[in-house]
This record gives structure tokens, sequence and C-alpha cells, in this order.
């Protein structure tokens, strides 16, 4: 069974909690760290509204269910999504695509790796 750490992530309307396998939950949060710190950069309108990483731990039981536990893959799929779609035309934005997406194809081999394993058991 796979190891999953969970990263907390602070929006303007609540929190969310991303599973990521505890091989790259620290990926995420520095990822997040580093989008944060480019994000006022972009001159663009249509810049994604971003959470804050705050906080990763072993282990969730949620007890409000306007909570929600996303996928590492769904959470990191709709951020390239959404900065795929920025037109920005002063910063070269194609640098924090690169890192989004680099993250995004380790854990999908992660999770095909990962799928293959369950089927063989």
């Amino acid at each position: 069974m796979a190891t999953m750490r969970y990263v907390l992530m602070k929006q303007t309307d609540g929190i969310l909690f991303v599973e990521m396998p505890a091989s790259h939950a620290y990926q995420l949060s520095a990822l997040n760290l580093r989008l944060h710190k480019e994000i006022d950069k972009l001159t663009a309108e249509d810049v994604p509204n971003l959470p804050y990483a705050v906080a990763e731990c072993n282990e969730v039981e949620l007890h409000d269910p306007s909570i929600s536990i996303v996928s590492g893959l769904d959470y990191i799929n709709g951020l390239e999504r959404d900065f795929a779609g920025v037109q920005e035309k002063s910063y070269p934005l194609i640098s924090l695509l690169t890192e989004i997406r680099a993250l995004q194809a380790q854990l999908e081999q992660w999770y095909e790796e990962y799928e293959e394993e369950q089927s063989i058991r």
C-alpha cells in the first residue's frame, strides 16, 4: 500500500487537502511557494487565484463535509490548465509552466506504476 501525505491548502473561501504520494508532497509545497513568489510578477488579467500550502500531514480525518480531499494529480492538472490559460505578455510564464508540468509528469508516472502494482495483486 502506498504511503500518502496530505498538503493543507488555504484558499480565500476555505481549505482543502491535496492527497499526494509521500515521496512527492514536498514538491507540491515547494512548487506552491515558488508560484506565490512569482505570481505577483504576472501582468495578465486572468491570473489564477492560488491557494497557500500551509501544512503537510500524514493522516486526515475530516469531520466537516464542506472540506474536500483532492487527488494530487487532479490538483496539478487543474493548476496546469489554469496557468496554461494565462495570456501573459511581459513575464516568461513558460518557466512556471515547466515546473508545473514536471511535477505533473512525475505524478502521472507514479500513479501508472501504482495502478500496475495494484493490478498484479
